[in-house]
């Protein structure tokens, strides 16, 4: 299954001004994120970064790039919980919006694929492959996955969110190029959501 990915426009951001940071510590650990993230070693980043929002999580920047280096590497529960963060420090960025929005759609994907189990205190937990071969998983064999209630909960939660999420960024980027794209995954989303939700009997 096609995983959602982040635009081109969504990068790093890079933490210049020091009028929003006053601790010298806060821009050094920002700026050697930075350099782990140019390199592509993730871990090391995420690890730069939480040690600066443990010394000021009021700055926007390093919460921002600590959501986008947990997305990198494709841990999105930890993204998500990183962006609801960022938002809530500003939540006029549309990007912040748009890049949650391809978390939960590729949490939503993964727990469909049978990649990661919603546990029932739920907790997001990766399934450990049957063989060599699990990761490249065909189509059909996705389809087969036998979805827990928790799954489905999660699953529904997820898509709304992204939904949302997409529609946000839409809103906030009025003049946006990527309009057209932006509300097909939306279209995309609402047929994934329609193919796993149950009708309510009333």
């Amino acid at each position: 299954m096609k995983k959602a990915f982040l635009l081109a426009s969504i990068l790093f951001v890079s933490v210049i001004s020091t009028a929003c940071i006053n601790n010298f510590a806060v821009q050094e650990l920002n700026n050697k994120a930075k350099e782990f993230m140019d390199k592509g070693d993730y871990v090391s980043a995420i690890e730069r970064l939480k040690s600066s929002v443990d010394l000021d999580g009021s700055v926007f920047e390093t919460q921002y790039n600590l959501a986008v280096a947990y997305t990198k590497a494709e841990d999105y529960a930890n993204a998500i919980k990183t962006y609801n963060d960022a938002i809530n420090l500003n939540p006029n960025f549309p990007d912040a919006y748009y890049s949650r929005a391809v978390c939960s759609e590729n949490l939503a994907k993964d727990i469909i694929a049978g990649y990661v189990k919603v546990n029932d205190d739920g907790a997001i937990e990766k399934v450990a492959p049957e063989s060599e071969g699990a990761e490249n998983v065909s189509t059909t064999a996705e389809k087969k996955v036998e979805l827990s209630d928790n799954d489905l909960k999660m699953l529904e939660s997820l898509l709304n969110s992204a939904v949302s999420d997409y529609g946000i960024y839409l809103d906030k980027t009025s003049t946006s190029d990527d309009k057209a794209y932006v509300e097909d995954k939306i279209k995309e989303l609402q047929m994934l959501l329609a193919q796993h939700t149950k009708p309510e009997i009333k």
